[in-house]
C-alpha cells in the first residue's frame, strides 16, 4: 500500500470516528443551536474553508483546529463537521446533524427527499458482507454530495471532490 493511499484511509478513519462517536462537542467555539437549525455546506465548502485550501492556510486563519481530543483536526466552531485532507489540501467534510446542503438536505431526511432534490442522483450498493450504508451521488461538475442512508433515511452526508467522495465509498470507511 503506498503512503498516499495509507494517508487517506487513516483520515477517513479519523472522520468516521470523530462523526460517529455519538457526543456532541461543547465549549466556547462550538455555537449554541436550537433544535432543527442547519447551517448550510455547499459544493465550495462551509463559510471560510473551502474544497482545495491547504491545512496550513486553515490553521493559520485559525478555521482548523488540532487542540482538539479528536483522531484528526476539526473546524473551529463546527464540532459536527470532519475535515478530510489529502496531499494537504482539503478533499471532504463529513457532515452530522445540523449540518444541511443548500437544498435542505440534512441527517434524517427521507431518501425520496434526495431523489427530489437531486434528479441525477446515482444510487450506490454497499457490499453485502459489509455492515455499510448504501449511498446517494449528486454530482454537480468535479463536486458532489454522498448521501449515505439505511434505505429509509440519510445517516450521514459528505460533501466535496466528487472523485474522492466516490473513493470513500469505494474503499470503505470505519472508526480509528
Amino acid at each position: 500500500m503506498r503512503l498516499r493511499q495509507f494517508g487517506f484511509i487513516a483520515a477517513l478513519m479519523a472522520a468516521a470516528s470523530i462523526a460517529g462517536s455519538g457526543v456532541r462537542p461543547q465549549g466556547p467555539d462550538v455555537p449554541a443551536r436550537p433544535v432543527g437549525a442547519a447551517e448550510v455546506v455547499s459544493l465550495d465548502g462551509l463559510g471560510n474553508a473551502e474544497f482545495g485550501a491547504t491545512e496550513e492556510d486553515l490553521t493559520r486563519r485559525g478555521v482548523l483546529r488540532t487542540d482538539e481530543d479528536a483522531c484528526g483536526p476539526t473546524l473551529a466552531g463546527h464540532g459536527t463537521v470532519s475535515p478530510i485532507f489529502v496531499d494537504d489540501r482539503l478533499v471532504l467534510l463529513w457532515l452530522d446533524d445540523p449540518m444541511s446542503t443548500p437544498e435542505g438536505i440534512t441527517v434524517g431526511t427521507p431518501v425520496d427527499a434526495v431523489h427530489d432534490a437531486y434528479p441525477s442522483v446515482v444510487e450506490l450498493d454497499a457490499p453485502q458482507e459489509m455492515q455499510r450504508f448504501d449511498g446517494l451521488l449528486a454530482r454537480d461538475g468535479d463536486r458532489a454530495y454522498l448521501f449515505l442512508h439505511d434505505g429509509s433515511t440519510v445517516r450521514k452526508i459528505i460533501a466535496g471532490y466528487a472523485d474522492w467522495a466516490r473513493r470513500l465509498f469505494d474503499e470503505g470507511y470505519g472508526p480509528c
